[in-house]
């Protein structure tokens, strides 16, 4: 991600060599180097008590199927966001939440921690953001999301 513009003061950057990290984008009017800054969300894999059954969902009318995801409030740390976002989006709260990994999705310049919830509660109450939701086998649910998506990707990597 290139940076063109200060963030603060919106005076166009150069690249400055910093004393340990290189060439680093720099606001000489603010005389600071400016690192990129990026959105952070969480992507959650949702399993059933058993944990042989994963929940995808779709939304805002796409045909795909994903998991549920939403962004990191300011302030707010990751294993927050995850309750927070499972709660408003499906009526859910987790049983356990567990760190996976992270991807970074160049689409939307968004840094995804991805985790695993297991739910006690299998009959969601979704909320506007969700058109339609379905548990699946795991194999299966390989099998349904958009290859080389990050679902795909989180899913294939998925070991208990």
């Amino acid at each position: 991600m290139e940076m063109n513009y200060c963030m603060r003061c919106g005076a166009r950057l150069t690249y400055k060599e910093h004393p340990t990290d290189g060439a680093v984008p720099y606001c000489e009017s603010c005389g600071d180097y400016r690192f990129p800054v990026f959105s952070t969300a969480v992507s959650i894999l949702v399993m059933n008590p058993e944990r042989t059954h994963v929940l995808l969902i779709t939304q805002y009318g796409k045909p795909h199927f994903i998991l549920p995801a939403g962004y990191v409030d300011k302030g707010e740390n990751a294993e927050h966001a995850v309750r927070r976002e499972l709660n408003e989006e499906l009526g859910m709260i987790p049983l356990s939440v567990r760190y996976l990994c992270s991807h970074y999705y160049e689409p939307s310049e968004t840094l995804m921690l991805n985790f695993a919830v297991t739910v006690e509660e299998t009959e969601p109450q979704p909320n506007w953001e969700v058109d339609s939701w379905r548990w699946f086998p795991l194999d299966e649910a390989r099998k349904t999301v958009r290859p080389g998506g990050l679902a795909s990707r989180l899913l294939a990597d998925w070991k208990e």
